[in-house]
């Protein structure tokens, strides 16, 4: 945990980062993949939508030990539909058969009481109109568009245009591939569901405005200075919150993967698999959007600005200048180096005339120079 503190800690400085701007066409790519895939998925596999939205019956059973591929052909057999069965928790079973009205729902009940073998007073029936799940839609639709409208307004106020531009990209991002996962692994579209997406728009938004509000406070005076690009600004603001935004979303999709893997998974409680599945997809896919998508594509909107372009050009022509000045620096070394070299090697050569070092060889004789006032005033010259 600490290593991970420092790493923030110089990510937020500016000394360690990665160019998540430069590699935006990546990113671009990905996505779009992705998105492809979704929009495939829906066009062919389309939604399986709950009995919410189309009407039926939904039987409750108790306790049972008949196994979910017997009890949906004793339904489907029963009722003449296509019954989805779900097996809960307490060992009982869910049963949806869409298509069926009051009086037919009496006699479905009483057979699948005698084929389960369970008391038909057991066996809770519920009937759901279709006239309700389309209100159900019709509303959620109403509130994503009002919440979408909502969202480009706030964030134009409070950043600019441009960031409530690519917020709003991000979100019909984050909602496609949601809505795309569920269309492939075949998961029911309920009411659960529909509040799930709506709660991730939430989630979503929240990584993203962290981005943004890092970014509008490093850009303030950004054509003021010649060292940074519009877009080197949006990745350091970027990498400044990286460390964040991987922490926020681990800390959000713990409890979600419990939900979606234990919940469902091992206890089958059907309901938690609708809204956990949209919370997990959509949680992961908003922190994605808001670091590859929405950030870069800030970057790209904002450069296309004049007073951007001519930063990048002034940046760029700095940093070519002070490139050619290095250049030219490092051949006058090189042109100096060998003169260097010669006046080292005559100093070490008149040093060595002059003394020898403490560490010579033993034995060898030492040659020191001849002091020129040797011998001065003795008519002999000899030593006394």
């Amino acid at each position: 945990m600490s290593k991970l503190g420092n790493l923030g800690a110089r990510l937020y400085r500016g000394e360690v980062g990665y160019d998540f701007i430069g590699k935006r066409k990546l990113w671009y790519g990905v996505s779009i993949l992705i998105t492809i895939t979704a929009a495939v998925a829906l066009a062919v596999q389309g939604l399986t939508m709950g009995i919410e939205f189309k009407g039926g019956a939904v039987f409750t059973t108790p306790k049972t030990s008949a196994s979910v591929n017997h009890v949906q052909e004793a339904a489907e057999k029963a009722s003449g539909h296509e019954a989805v069965v779900q097996k809960l928790g307490n060992g009982g079973m869910r049963i949806q058969v869409s298509g069926v009205d009051t009086a037919k729902s009496d006699a479905i009940k009483a057979d699948l009481s005698r084929d389960l073998d369970v008391r038909a007073a057991d066996v809770n029936a519920e009937l759901v109109g279709p006239s309700w799940g389309k209100q159900i839609a019709n509303k959620a639709w109403l509130g994503l568009g009002v919440f979408m409208a909502l969202v480009v307004v706030y964030l134009a106020i409070a950043f600019e245009w441009r960031m409530a531009v690519a917020a709003l990209v991000a979100l019909i991002h984050d909602i496609t591939i949601t809505v795309g996962i569920y269309a492939l692994v075949g998961f029911e579209v309920t009411v659960g569901t529909v509040m799930g997406l709506l709660t991730i728009l939430g989630y979503s938004l929240y990584d993203t405005v962290v981005v943004f509000d890092s970014l509008k406070e490093q850009s303030k005076g950004a054509t003021k200075q010649t060292r940074w690009t519009y877009s080197e600004i949006a990745n350091r603001s970027i990498n400044s919150t990286l460390v964040r935004s991987i922490n926020t979303t681990a800390v959000a999709l713990l409890p979600v993967a419990g939900l979606l893997f234990i919940g469902g998974g091992v206890l089958g409680a059907g309901m938690l698999n609708d809204i956990s599945l949209s919370l997990f997809v959509g949680l992961a896919a908003g922190a994605y959007s808001s670091i590859f998508i929405a950030t870069p594509l800030v970057a790209d909107l904002k450069e296309t600005e004049p007073a951007m372009k001519a930063l990048k050009k002034r940046v760029l022509a700095k940093r070519a200048a002070a490139a050619a000045k290095d250049d030219s620096r490092e051949g006058d070394d090189l042109d100096g180096a060998a003169d260097s070299e010669t006046e080292a090697e005559y100093d070490e050569d008149e040093e060595a005339q002059d003394a020898t070092p403490a560490g010579a060889i033993a034995g060898q004789r030492r040659t020191q120079p001849t002091s020129r006032n040797r011998g001065r005033g003795r008519p002999s010259g000899k030593r006394r």
